[in-house]
């Protein structure tokens, strides 16, 4: 009896290690996709090569619409159609994390970033990349839980 080898299904290879996972804050993603700062274009590099699993609650992405719908940047023009299509193809949906007791909680003076805060530590992000003072100001008690937030001149895929 012969065994056809030729149509046997190849095993599945071996998975690949996930890219570690990052949260963008909205003034970065705005220095990415609106203001094109030279400063991010480490960053940007490596969410568009998938280097990094970059995090976004729906609550994130309606606020970056909110900022520009605002006029905000209007004086520099942003290709709405552009933004949307980066979020499309490098963003990984993320569900919002269920509300935390105040105790234990990191809480942020800005409660516009709790968001941030509360996403990266749910889902184990290895960086919070932020410019924000209030964020930036947790950088120390959030190390200790296994998260760096760092600004984008400073974040290292390292």
């Amino acid at each position: 009896m012969q065994h056809d080898t030729d149509s046997a299904e190849p095993s599945p290879p071996h998975p690949a290690k996930a890219a570690p996972a990052i949260v963008i804050d909205t003034q970065v993603v705005m220095d990415w996709l609106v203001f094109r700062e030279a400063r991010v274009q480490l960053l940007a590099a490596a969410v568009t090569a998938g280097a990094v699993r970059w995090l976004v609650a729906p609550a994130m992405r309606d606020e970056i619409r909110h900022v520009l719908s605002r006029g905000v940047a209007a004086r520099y023009a942003p290709d709405l159609p552009f933004i949307e299509a980066q979020f499309d193809a490098h963003a990984h949906p993320a569900e919002p994390p269920p509300e935390q007791p105040l105790a234990g909680r990191m809480v942020c003076r800005d409660p516009d970033d709790q968001k941030f805060i509360d996403l990266a530590l749910a889902s184990q992000a290895r960086w919070l990349v932020s410019r924000d003072k209030a964020v930036l100001a947790l950088a120390k008690r959030a190390r200790a839980r296994g998260l760096a937030i760092v600004t984008p001149e400073r974040w290292s895929l390292d």
